[in-house]
Protein backbone atom coordinates (compact mmCIF):
# COMPACT_ATOMS: atom_id res chain seq x y z
CA UNK A 1 0.00 0.00 0.00
CA UNK A 2 2.94 2.33 -0.33
CA UNK A 3 3.91 1.84 -3.62
CA UNK A 4 3.23 5.40 -4.28
CA UNK A 5 5.45 6.62 -1.69
CA UNK A 6 8.14 4.37 -3.08
CA UNK A 7 7.91 6.19 -6.51
CA UNK A 8 8.22 9.62 -4.79
CA UNK A 9 11.63 8.42 -2.70
CA UNK A 10 12.78 6.88 -5.91
CA UNK A 11 12.33 10.42 -8.05
CA UNK A 12 13.86 12.18 -5.02
CA UNK A 13 17.03 9.19 -5.19
CA UNK A 14 17.17 8.80 -8.41
CA UNK A 15 15.20 10.02 -10.71
CA UNK A 16 12.40 8.09 -12.31
CA UNK A 17 11.98 4.88 -13.41
CA UNK A 18 13.35 4.37 -16.98
CA UNK A 19 10.74 2.81 -19.34
CA UNK A 20 11.23 1.04 -22.98
CA UNK A 21 7.97 0.63 -24.68
CA UNK A 22 7.50 -2.17 -27.35
CA UNK A 23 4.56 -2.00 -29.57
CA UNK A 24 2.62 1.39 -29.78
CA UNK A 25 -0.81 -0.55 -30.21
CA UNK A 26 -4.48 0.24 -27.70
CA UNK A 27 -2.60 -1.12 -24.43
CA UNK A 28 0.45 1.11 -25.06
CA UNK A 29 -1.31 4.32 -26.24
CA UNK A 30 -4.02 3.58 -22.67
CA UNK A 31 -0.43 3.31 -20.88
CA UNK A 32 1.25 6.35 -22.48
CA UNK A 33 -2.08 8.33 -21.65
CA UNK A 34 -1.01 8.12 -17.93
CA UNK A 35 2.66 8.61 -18.82
CA UNK A 36 2.49 11.31 -20.09
CA UNK A 37 1.20 13.00 -16.49
CA UNK A 38 3.89 11.29 -14.16
CA UNK A 39 6.83 12.68 -13.98
CA UNK A 40 7.86 9.09 -11.57
CA UNK A 41 7.75 7.64 -15.07
CA UNK A 42 10.63 8.34 -18.10
CA UNK A 43 9.51 6.47 -21.07
CA UNK A 44 12.90 6.59 -22.87
CA UNK A 45 11.61 4.87 -26.04
CA UNK A 46 8.96 3.57 -28.18
CA UNK A 47 9.89 0.73 -30.77
CA UNK A 48 7.52 0.75 -33.31
CA UNK A 49 7.68 -1.26 -36.79
CA UNK A 50 6.17 2.06 -38.24
CA UNK A 51 7.67 4.86 -36.24
CA UNK A 52 4.79 7.09 -37.60
CA UNK A 53 2.55 5.18 -35.39
CA UNK A 54 4.35 5.44 -32.56
CA UNK A 55 4.43 9.62 -33.17
CA UNK A 56 0.93 9.12 -33.37
CA UNK A 57 -0.29 7.25 -30.84
CA UNK A 58 2.01 9.42 -28.51
CA UNK A 59 0.29 12.57 -30.14
CA UNK A 60 -3.46 11.05 -29.66
CA UNK A 61 -2.56 10.28 -26.05
CA UNK A 62 -1.70 13.64 -24.67
CA UNK A 63 1.72 14.32 -25.37
CA UNK A 64 3.19 17.74 -26.49
CA UNK A 65 5.11 17.43 -29.73
CA UNK A 66 7.97 19.05 -28.20
CA UNK A 67 8.64 15.78 -25.92
CA UNK A 68 9.23 13.03 -28.22
CA UNK A 69 10.64 12.67 -31.53
CA UNK A 70 12.98 10.61 -33.73
CA UNK A 71 16.35 10.41 -31.71
CA UNK A 72 18.73 9.20 -30.27
CA UNK A 73 18.37 7.01 -26.86
CA UNK A 74 21.68 8.92 -25.31
CA UNK A 75 20.00 11.99 -26.07
CA UNK A 76 16.81 11.02 -24.78
CA UNK A 77 18.05 10.81 -21.54
CA UNK A 78 19.71 13.60 -21.27
CA UNK A 79 16.90 15.65 -22.24
CA UNK A 80 13.97 13.79 -20.71
CA UNK A 81 12.44 12.83 -23.66
CA UNK A 82 11.31 9.95 -25.42
CA UNK A 83 13.01 8.69 -28.29
CA UNK A 84 10.54 6.85 -31.37
CA UNK A 85 11.94 3.96 -33.17
CA UNK A 86 11.79 1.11 -34.86
CA UNK A 87 14.66 -1.47 -34.01
CA UNK A 88 13.70 -2.68 -30.66
CA UNK A 89 16.43 -4.69 -29.97
CA UNK A 90 18.49 -0.82 -29.54
CA UNK A 91 15.99 -0.18 -27.00
CA UNK A 92 16.07 -3.36 -25.00
CA UNK A 93 20.00 -3.07 -25.03
CA UNK A 94 20.03 0.42 -24.11
CA UNK A 95 21.66 1.21 -20.78
CA UNK A 96 19.18 3.62 -20.17
CA UNK A 97 16.19 1.01 -20.05
CA UNK A 98 15.40 -0.74 -16.80
CA UNK A 99 11.85 -1.99 -17.37
CA UNK A 100 10.72 -3.16 -20.90
CA UNK A 101 6.87 -3.61 -21.64
CA UNK A 102 5.99 -6.27 -24.22
CA UNK A 103 2.70 -4.72 -25.71
CA UNK A 104 3.06 -6.12 -29.41
CA UNK A 105 0.49 -9.07 -29.02
CA UNK A 106 3.00 -11.62 -31.21
CA UNK A 107 3.90 -14.52 -29.33
CA UNK A 108 6.51 -15.26 -31.42
CA UNK A 109 7.96 -11.69 -31.57
CA UNK A 110 7.51 -11.29 -27.86
CA UNK A 111 9.20 -14.29 -26.94
CA UNK A 112 12.26 -12.76 -28.61
CA UNK A 113 11.96 -9.77 -27.02
CA UNK A 114 11.32 -11.09 -23.51
CA UNK A 115 14.44 -12.90 -23.75
CA UNK A 116 16.66 -10.77 -25.40
CA UNK A 117 15.19 -8.48 -22.35
CA UNK A 118 16.34 -11.17 -19.84
CA UNK A 119 19.45 -11.43 -21.41
CA UNK A 120 20.28 -7.44 -21.10
CA UNK A 121 19.47 -7.11 -17.49
CA UNK A 122 16.07 -5.67 -17.94
CA UNK A 123 12.95 -6.32 -16.15
CA UNK A 124 10.09 -7.28 -18.39
CA UNK A 125 6.80 -6.52 -18.10
CA UNK A 126 4.67 -9.26 -20.71
CA UNK A 127 1.64 -7.34 -21.71
CA UNK A 128 1.64 -9.98 -24.29
CA UNK A 129 -0.18 -13.08 -22.65
CA UNK A 130 -0.31 -15.13 -26.04
CA UNK A 131 3.36 -15.61 -25.37
CA UNK A 132 2.95 -15.77 -21.80
CA UNK A 133 0.50 -18.53 -22.39
CA UNK A 134 2.84 -20.29 -24.59
CA UNK A 135 5.91 -20.50 -23.06
CA UNK A 136 5.68 -18.46 -19.78
CA UNK A 137 6.93 -20.88 -17.64
CA UNK A 138 10.44 -21.08 -19.70
CA UNK A 139 10.51 -17.33 -19.33
CA UNK A 140 9.78 -16.69 -15.85
CA UNK A 141 12.66 -19.62 -14.79
CA UNK A 142 15.12 -17.56 -17.05
CA UNK A 143 14.46 -14.24 -15.81
CA UNK A 144 14.62 -15.74 -12.09
CA UNK A 145 17.94 -17.26 -12.99
CA UNK A 146 18.88 -13.47 -14.24
CA UNK A 147 17.99 -11.88 -11.52
CA UNK A 148 14.90 -9.92 -12.79
CA UNK A 149 11.42 -9.35 -12.45
CA UNK A 150 9.09 -10.97 -15.40
CA UNK A 151 5.76 -10.00 -14.83
CA UNK A 152 2.11 -9.93 -15.98
CA UNK A 153 0.58 -6.86 -17.33
CA UNK A 154 -1.46 -5.41 -14.04
CA UNK A 155 -4.67 -3.56 -15.58
CA UNK A 156 -4.93 -6.67 -17.82
CA UNK A 157 -7.14 -9.38 -16.56
CA UNK A 158 -5.28 -12.30 -15.84
CA UNK A 159 -3.16 -10.16 -13.55
CA UNK A 160 -5.94 -9.07 -11.60
CA UNK A 161 -7.58 -12.24 -11.03
CA UNK A 162 -4.13 -13.74 -9.75
CA UNK A 163 -4.10 -10.22 -7.29
CA UNK A 164 -7.66 -12.18 -5.76
CA UNK A 165 -6.69 -15.11 -5.82
CA UNK A 166 -3.65 -14.23 -3.92
CA UNK A 167 -6.14 -12.23 -1.39
CA UNK A 168 -8.30 -15.18 -1.17
CA UNK A 169 -4.99 -17.51 0.19
CA UNK A 170 -3.23 -15.07 1.88
CA UNK A 171 -6.65 -14.31 4.41
CA UNK A 172 -7.14 -17.54 4.58
CA UNK A 173 -9.75 -18.92 2.63
CA UNK A 174 -10.05 -21.78 -0.35
CA UNK A 175 -10.23 -20.56 -3.40
CA UNK A 176 -12.95 -22.49 -5.77
CA UNK A 177 -13.03 -20.38 -9.03
CA UNK A 178 -11.38 -17.42 -10.70
CA UNK A 179 -11.96 -15.99 -14.28
CA UNK A 180 -13.40 -13.07 -15.83
CA UNK A 181 -16.41 -12.43 -18.02
CA UNK A 182 -17.00 -11.77 -21.58
CA UNK A 183 -19.57 -11.58 -24.09
CA UNK A 184 -20.54 -15.04 -25.05
CA UNK A 185 -22.91 -17.26 -27.07
CA UNK A 186 -22.05 -20.71 -29.04
CA UNK A 187 -22.41 -19.36 -31.99
CA UNK A 188 -19.72 -17.12 -31.75
CA UNK A 189 -17.36 -19.52 -32.06
CA UNK A 190 -17.66 -19.80 -35.55
CA UNK A 191 -16.95 -16.05 -36.34
CA UNK A 192 -14.68 -14.99 -38.51
CA UNK A 193 -13.58 -11.34 -39.33
CA UNK A 194 -16.16 -10.95 -41.87
CA UNK A 195 -18.94 -11.76 -38.89
CA UNK A 196 -17.31 -10.38 -36.20
CA UNK A 197 -18.93 -6.51 -35.70
CA UNK A 198 -22.30 -7.65 -35.78
CA UNK A 199 -21.59 -9.75 -32.80
CA UNK A 200 -19.50 -7.15 -31.23
CA UNK A 201 -22.69 -4.59 -31.77
CA UNK A 202 -20.90 -2.57 -33.60
CA UNK A 203 -21.43 -1.48 -37.85
CA UNK A 204 -18.52 -1.72 -40.07
CA UNK A 205 -18.56 1.74 -40.36
CA UNK A 206 -18.38 2.57 -36.53
CA UNK A 207 -15.10 -0.05 -36.44
CA UNK A 208 -13.66 1.19 -39.29
CA UNK A 209 -13.60 4.90 -38.03
CA UNK A 210 -12.36 3.61 -35.06
CA UNK A 211 -9.39 1.99 -36.07
CA UNK A 212 -10.88 -1.49 -34.68
CA UNK A 213 -9.01 -4.61 -36.39
CA UNK A 214 -11.75 -7.41 -36.76
CA UNK A 215 -9.32 -10.61 -36.59
CA UNK A 216 -7.83 -8.75 -32.96
CA UNK A 217 -11.41 -7.95 -32.10
CA UNK A 218 -12.87 -11.17 -33.38
CA UNK A 219 -9.99 -13.01 -30.93
CA UNK A 220 -12.40 -11.85 -27.98
CA UNK A 221 -15.77 -12.54 -30.06
CA UNK A 222 -14.68 -16.24 -30.48
CA UNK A 223 -13.21 -17.58 -27.28
CA UNK A 224 -9.44 -17.55 -28.00
CA UNK A 225 -8.59 -14.24 -26.18
CA UNK A 226 -10.16 -15.88 -22.95
CA UNK A 227 -9.00 -19.04 -23.49
CA UNK A 228 -5.26 -17.28 -23.60
CA UNK A 229 -6.40 -15.11 -20.36
CA UNK A 230 -7.09 -18.65 -18.46
CA UNK A 231 -4.10 -20.29 -19.53
CA UNK A 232 -2.53 -17.68 -18.04
CA UNK A 233 -4.37 -17.53 -14.94
CA UNK A 234 -3.65 -21.10 -14.34
CA UNK A 235 -0.11 -21.17 -14.87
CA UNK A 236 0.12 -18.28 -12.82
CA UNK A 237 -1.84 -19.73 -9.50
CA UNK A 238 -2.45 -23.28 -10.07
CA UNK A 239 -6.01 -23.05 -10.10
CA UNK A 240 -6.48 -26.63 -12.56
CA UNK A 241 -8.66 -25.43 -16.27
CA UNK A 242 -10.78 -28.68 -17.01
CA UNK A 243 -9.97 -30.47 -19.58
CA UNK A 244 -12.97 -30.10 -21.87
CA UNK A 245 -12.27 -26.21 -21.70
CA UNK A 246 -14.50 -22.97 -20.71
CA UNK A 247 -18.30 -23.73 -20.23
CA UNK A 248 -18.64 -19.73 -20.22
CA UNK A 249 -21.90 -19.81 -18.43
CA UNK A 250 -24.47 -17.06 -18.04
CA UNK A 251 -24.26 -15.50 -14.66
CA UNK A 252 -24.71 -12.52 -13.37
CA UNK A 253 -22.58 -10.94 -10.24
CA UNK A 254 -25.46 -11.44 -7.82
CA UNK A 255 -25.37 -15.18 -8.98
CA UNK A 256 -21.74 -15.58 -8.54
CA UNK A 257 -21.29 -17.73 -5.07
CA UNK A 258 -24.51 -20.23 -6.36
CA UNK A 259 -23.06 -21.08 -10.16
CA UNK A 260 -19.37 -21.19 -9.68
CA UNK A 261 -19.26 -23.93 -6.81
CA UNK A 262 -19.16 -27.64 -7.82
CA UNK A 263 -21.67 -29.05 -9.98
CA UNK A 264 -22.68 -31.54 -6.37
CA UNK A 265 -23.88 -28.32 -4.97
CA UNK A 266 -25.72 -27.53 -7.60
CA UNK A 267 -23.42 -24.83 -9.40
CA UNK A 268 -21.67 -25.51 -12.83
CA UNK A 269 -18.12 -26.42 -11.69
CA UNK A 270 -16.86 -29.91 -12.62
CA UNK A 271 -14.31 -29.80 -9.85
CA UNK A 272 -13.38 -26.51 -7.25
CA UNK A 273 -10.08 -25.14 -8.00
CA UNK A 274 -10.59 -24.28 -11.27
CA UNK A 275 -10.90 -21.02 -13.79
CA UNK A 276 -13.75 -20.24 -15.97
CA UNK A 277 -15.39 -17.12 -17.50
CA UNK A 278 -19.37 -16.12 -17.38
CA UNK A 279 -20.83 -14.76 -20.01
CA UNK A 280 -22.62 -11.59 -19.92
CA UNK A 281 -25.36 -12.80 -22.02
CA UNK A 282 -28.54 -15.36 -21.67
CA UNK A 283 -27.92 -18.73 -24.35
CA UNK A 284 -30.98 -17.02 -25.78
CA UNK A 285 -29.25 -14.05 -26.40
CA UNK A 286 -31.08 -11.77 -23.73
CA UNK A 287 -28.97 -9.21 -21.33
CA UNK A 288 -27.80 -10.88 -18.52
CA UNK A 289 -28.97 -8.37 -15.34
CA UNK A 290 -25.73 -6.76 -13.82
CA UNK A 291 -23.42 -8.60 -15.58
CA UNK A 292 -19.77 -9.05 -15.16
CA UNK A 293 -18.61 -8.23 -19.56
CA UNK A 294 -15.73 -6.17 -18.24
CA UNK A 295 -14.90 -7.25 -14.66
CA UNK A 296 -12.94 -10.50 -12.71
CA UNK A 297 -14.36 -12.46 -10.03
CA UNK A 298 -12.76 -14.96 -7.50
CA UNK A 299 -15.56 -17.37 -5.84
CA UNK A 300 -14.08 -18.85 -2.34
CA UNK A 301 -15.12 -21.04 0.62
CA UNK A 302 -14.32 -20.37 4.33
CA UNK A 303 -12.73 -22.91 5.84
CA UNK A 304 -14.84 -22.87 9.48
CA UNK A 305 -18.49 -22.40 10.87
CA UNK A 306 -17.47 -19.27 13.11
CA UNK A 307 -15.78 -18.11 9.62
CA UNK A 308 -18.77 -18.51 7.45
CA UNK A 309 -21.56 -17.21 10.56
CA UNK A 310 -19.04 -14.08 9.63
CA UNK A 311 -20.44 -13.94 5.92
CA UNK A 312 -23.67 -13.76 7.03
CA UNK A 313 -23.64 -11.26 9.86
CA UNK A 314 -21.80 -8.71 7.45
CA UNK A 315 -23.56 -9.11 4.56
CA UNK A 316 -21.88 -10.83 2.16
CA UNK A 317 -23.83 -12.86 -0.10
CA UNK A 318 -23.17 -16.36 -0.30
CA UNK A 319 -24.72 -19.83 -1.48
CA UNK A 320 -27.86 -21.43 0.12
CA UNK A 321 -25.15 -23.38 2.58
CA UNK A 322 -23.25 -19.78 3.84
CA UNK A 323 -20.19 -21.21 2.85
CA UNK A 324 -19.66 -19.99 -0.60
CA UNK A 325 -19.12 -16.18 -1.22
CA UNK A 326 -17.19 -14.02 -3.81
CA UNK A 327 -15.90 -10.99 -4.62
CA UNK A 328 -15.58 -9.08 -8.09
CA UNK A 329 -14.49 -6.48 -9.68
CA UNK A 330 -16.59 -4.78 -12.24
CA UNK A 331 -13.81 -2.95 -14.70
CA UNK A 332 -10.42 -3.57 -15.70
CA UNK A 333 -8.71 -0.49 -16.87
CA UNK A 334 -6.04 -2.01 -19.20
CA UNK A 335 -2.99 -0.03 -20.11
CA UNK A 336 -4.12 2.47 -18.03
CA UNK A 337 -3.20 0.56 -14.64
CA UNK A 338 0.09 -1.06 -15.93
CA UNK A 339 2.37 1.39 -13.35
CA UNK A 340 1.39 -0.85 -10.71
CA UNK A 341 3.71 -3.76 -12.59
CA UNK A 342 6.24 -1.38 -13.41
CA UNK A 343 6.95 -0.40 -9.87
CA UNK A 344 6.35 -3.07 -8.60
CA UNK A 345 9.07 -4.91 -10.56
CA UNK A 346 11.63 -1.77 -10.21
CA UNK A 347 10.91 -0.80 -7.03
CA UNK A 348 9.83 -4.03 -5.07
CA UNK A 349 11.54 -6.87 -7.17
CA UNK A 350 7.88 -8.29 -7.22
CA UNK A 351 5.65 -9.36 -10.37
CA UNK A 352 2.35 -8.54 -10.32
CA UNK A 353 1.26 -12.13 -11.05
CA UNK A 354 3.81 -14.31 -12.75
CA UNK A 355 3.69 -18.30 -14.45
CA UNK A 356 4.83 -20.71 -12.07
CA UNK A 357 3.53 -23.99 -13.76
CA UNK A 358 2.77 -25.08 -16.81
CA UNK A 359 -1.02 -26.22 -15.88
CA UNK A 360 -3.34 -25.07 -18.77
CA UNK A 361 -2.64 -24.53 -22.59
CA UNK A 362 -4.37 -22.97 -25.44
CA UNK A 363 -4.85 -25.24 -28.29
CA UNK A 364 -5.79 -24.93 -32.08
CA UNK A 365 -9.33 -25.86 -33.33
CA UNK A 366 -10.44 -26.14 -36.68
CA UNK A 367 -13.06 -23.42 -37.22
CA UNK A 368 -13.60 -25.33 -40.55
CA UNK A 369 -13.04 -28.46 -42.35
CA UNK A 370 -9.29 -27.60 -42.92
CA UNK A 371 -7.35 -29.60 -46.32
CA UNK A 372 -3.72 -29.67 -47.13
CA UNK A 373 -2.45 -26.75 -48.29
CA UNK A 374 -4.48 -24.69 -46.48
CA UNK A 375 -2.41 -22.11 -44.35
CA UNK A 376 -3.36 -21.40 -40.80
CA UNK A 377 -4.39 -17.81 -39.81
CA UNK A 378 -4.20 -17.07 -36.35
CA UNK A 379 -5.56 -15.98 -33.88
CA UNK A 380 -8.72 -14.15 -34.31
CA UNK A 381 -8.79 -15.37 -37.77
CA UNK A 382 -11.00 -17.49 -40.33
CA UNK A 383 -9.34 -21.18 -39.75
CA UNK A 384 -8.92 -21.64 -36.03
CA UNK A 385 -9.79 -20.99 -32.64
CA UNK A 386 -8.02 -21.13 -29.61
CA UNK A 387 -9.52 -23.39 -26.70
CA UNK A 388 -8.39 -23.85 -22.77
CA UNK A 389 -7.98 -27.31 -22.03
CA UNK A 390 -4.98 -28.88 -19.31
CA UNK A 391 -1.63 -29.00 -20.44
CA UNK A 392 -2.12 -32.61 -19.58
CA UNK A 393 -4.30 -32.94 -22.40
CA UNK A 394 -2.56 -30.92 -24.58
CA UNK A 395 0.78 -32.79 -24.30
CA UNK A 396 -1.01 -36.23 -24.83
CA UNK A 397 -2.81 -35.07 -28.23
CA UNK A 398 0.01 -33.74 -29.91
CA UNK A 399 -2.38 -30.17 -29.67
CA UNK A 400 -0.26 -27.40 -32.03
CA UNK A 401 -0.59 -23.80 -29.23
CA UNK A 402 -2.34 -21.36 -30.54
CA UNK A 403 0.23 -18.96 -30.71
CA UNK A 404 2.03 -21.44 -33.34
CA UNK A 405 -0.73 -21.35 -35.38
CA UNK A 406 -0.30 -18.19 -37.61
CA UNK A 407 1.62 -19.00 -41.31
CA UNK A 408 1.16 -22.91 -40.53
CA UNK A 409 0.62 -24.99 -43.75
CA UNK A 410 -1.72 -27.85 -43.06
CA UNK A 411 -0.34 -31.06 -44.37
CA UNK A 412 -3.49 -33.35 -43.26
CA UNK A 413 -7.03 -33.17 -43.46
CA UNK A 414 -8.75 -31.14 -40.06
CA UNK A 415 -12.12 -31.50 -39.50
CA UNK A 416 -14.06 -29.10 -38.26
CA UNK A 417 -14.53 -28.43 -34.18
CA UNK A 418 -10.88 -30.76 -33.60
CA UNK A 419 -7.89 -30.16 -32.89
CA UNK A 420 -4.94 -29.50 -34.98
CA UNK A 421 -2.10 -31.44 -34.36
CA UNK A 422 1.92 -30.90 -34.70
CA UNK A 423 1.80 -33.47 -36.93
CA UNK A 424 -0.81 -31.83 -39.11
CA UNK A 425 1.13 -29.25 -40.28
CA UNK A 426 4.38 -27.22 -41.55
CA UNK A 427 5.50 -24.38 -39.72
CA UNK A 428 6.71 -21.66 -41.89
CA UNK A 429 10.20 -21.87 -39.54
CA UNK A 430 12.02 -23.16 -36.26
CA UNK A 431 11.52 -19.56 -34.75
CA UNK A 432 13.47 -19.46 -31.28
CA UNK A 433 9.54 -19.49 -29.71
CA UNK A 434 9.06 -22.78 -31.68
CA UNK A 435 12.25 -23.72 -29.56
CA UNK A 436 11.61 -22.72 -25.96
CA UNK A 437 7.89 -24.26 -26.70
CA UNK A 438 9.44 -27.02 -27.69
CA UNK A 439 11.41 -27.09 -24.68
CA UNK A 440 8.69 -26.55 -22.34
CA UNK A 441 6.76 -29.57 -23.80
CA UNK A 442 9.73 -32.05 -23.43
CA UNK A 443 10.46 -30.98 -19.57
CA UNK A 444 6.91 -31.29 -18.77
CA UNK A 445 6.68 -34.92 -20.24
CA UNK A 446 9.87 -35.58 -18.66
CA UNK A 447 8.56 -34.48 -15.33
CA UNK A 448 5.11 -37.00 -15.84
CA UNK A 449 8.03 -39.54 -16.81
CA UNK A 450 9.79 -39.60 -13.48
CA UNK A 451 6.03 -38.85 -11.22
CA UNK A 452 5.19 -41.66 -12.61
CA UNK A 453 8.45 -43.89 -12.35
Amino acid sequence: MNLYDLMQRRVTESGPIRVGVIGAGKFASMFLTQAAGQPEFHVVGVAELDPARAEAALERTGWDAARFGRIGLDEARRTGRTAVLADSADLIASPHVEVVLEVTGNPLAGTRHALSAIEHGKHIIMVNVEADCMVGPILKEKADAAGVVYSMAYGDQPALIAEMVDWCRTVGYDVVAAGKGTKYLPEYEDSTPETVWQYYGLSEEQALAGGMNPQMFNSFIDGTKSAIEMAAVANATGLVPDPDGLRFPPVGVDDLPHRLIPQRLGGELPRSGTVEVVSSLHRDGGQIERDLRWGVYVTFKARTAYAAACFSEYGVITDASGEYASLYRPYHMIGMELGVSIASAVLRGEATGAPRAFIGDVISIAKRDLVPGDVLDGEGGFTVRGALTSAERSLDARCLPMGLAHGATVVRPVAKGTPVGWDDVSLPAETVAVEVRRELESRARDARSAANA
